[in-house]
């Protein structure tokens, strides 16, 4: 296999400079241009030279031996000086040494899932971890990129083998007297299992809406003051503001923060019957993205409608243009800001009860798999709802469903899946 390096840290300037060396010759690699490696797990000063003994650069230099180190693998890292010049002539001097070479995008990654020092779902975990912008996010990926959902299924799997094997027994021992009717364990188990899988399948959603972001749409009619409202939330002018009714034809988005919850505010166009051909566009994708939010805010003006589109019993209606004339129970206004803290918080509280609901599967790919795995329990469930002479295909039904959680974690039928994930890590991941 290829001794494989690129930079891991950030192009560009910076203090500190991280080149990871992962492979069979990384230990050579690392003494050819510092002498001497330290001992494994330990920093050590060390001067880097280039093939004619000139001067590279003054070093913080670590070594990790084979199964102790991010790749499985014999890894060296050099810790240099983080100036564009310093990285380059390094690099350069490593893609002389014969049997080296610039890793792939996410190749460190690759290795790390190909020797077992991870699996599928932490892999993708770290990768969410590297796309995180808040603190929500973070916290997930996390959970993820520690193998919670890796132990999730292996419990799972557990239970399944399990009660497998003790059909098979059944199968086994078919001309004998059995000693132990194991149909009451098997039961147990199944529907354990199936239980787990069900309430993790139910909060995927929620998961991904924290990895992707919550949308929020903020909806009404026409001059109501949704775009001043949208700038006043944004702290700057996102959105173009006008006395003239209609004035915003296209879904205007804002990503922000909100508590450490992700979420795009969405500034439609107002909301009433119109002529104008472009309007009517911008009305109808106004309802097609307000309708897939999360959360709805209905701003409503001195007529209180509602045109198109009808609050549901989770969203928000408040009454807008506060500065001018407070009607209603919830007024605010994006001119003067009156009221937008306390209409943030209550979006913030919604969502937030939302996010509590978050499992650790967090991807389509996990949902499909967890749903393959219950459909082929509840096929053993069923074939053992007549007695235990379904036992012979109920326990094929269980062997589909661990094989369907073997593809969760990525040991088996994920092969056409690791291309396009690892594609977009960086070089020195």
């Amino acid at each position: 296999m290829d001794t494989i390096f690129a930079l891991a840290t950030a192009r560009g300037k910076a203090g500190v400079a991280v080149i990871r060396i992962s492979g069979p010759k990384a230990g050579l690699a690392g003494r050819m241009l510092a002498g001497s490696l330290p001992e494994p797990r330990q920093a050590g000063l060390r001067r880097l030279r280039d093939p004619d003994g000139q001067l590279l650069d003054e070093a913080l230099v670590l070594s990790f031996g084979h199964g102790a180190s991010f790749t499985g693998e014999d890894v060296v890292e050099l810790h240099c000086h983080g100036s564009p010049a310093t990285v380059s002539a390094v690099l350069k001097t490593l893609g002389q040494i014969d049997g080296l070479r610039l890793a792939e995008p996410g190749e460190f990654t690759r290795r790390s899932l190909e020797n077992g020092v991870l699996d599928l779902a932490q892999v993708e975990g770290l990768g969410d971890l590297l796309e995180a912008e808040t603190e929500a996010q973070r916290q997930q990926a996390l959970r993820v990129l520690t193998g919670a959902l890796g132990q999730k299924a292996d419990k799972w799997r557990s239970g399944l083998i399990r009660a497998a094997a003790l059909l098979e027994a059944t199968i086994d021992f078919a001309d004998e007297d059995v000693p132990v009717d194991v149909s009451g364990e098997v039961d147990d188990l199944l529907s354990s299992v199936a239980a787990d899988l069900t309430a993790e399948v139910a909060g995927v959603a929620v998961a991904e809406r924290i990895r992707d972001g919550f949308e929020v749409a903020i909806v009404g009619p026409p001059n109501a003051g949704k775009s001043t409202l949208l700038n006043f939330i944004a702290g700057r002018e996102a959105a173009i503001t006008s006395e003239h009714a209609g004035t915003t034809r296209d879904v205007i988005e804002v990503r922000m923060d909100l508590h450490g919850l992700p979420v795009t505010i969405l500034d439609t166009a107002g909301l009433r019957e119109t002529g104008d051909a472009v309007e009517r566009i911008g009305v109808a994708r106004a309802i097609e993205r307000a309708r897939a939010a999360e959360l709805r805010v209905f701003l409503l003006d001195e007529t209180g409608a509602t045109e198109g589109l009808q609050p549901e019993p989770e969203d928000l209606v408040v009454q807008g243009k506060g500065d001018l004339a407070s009607t209603g129970e919830f007024t605010v206004s994006g001119k003067t800001g009156q009221g937008v803290e306390t209409l943030l918080q209550r979006i913030t509280e919604h969502l937030e009860r939302r996010a509590a609901r978050a499992v650790t599967a967090t991807r389509e790919r996990h949902r499909q798999a967890m749903v393959r795995a219950t459909t082929a329990i509840e096929a053993a469930q069923n074939q053992l709802s007549f007695g235990m002479d379904g036992a012979e295909i109920a326990a094929e039904d269980l062997r589909t469903a661990v094989r369907a959680l073997d593809s969760l974690v990525g040991r088996i039928d994920v092969e056409h899946l690791l291309d396009e994930i690892f594609s977009s890590f960086c070089l020195g991941k």
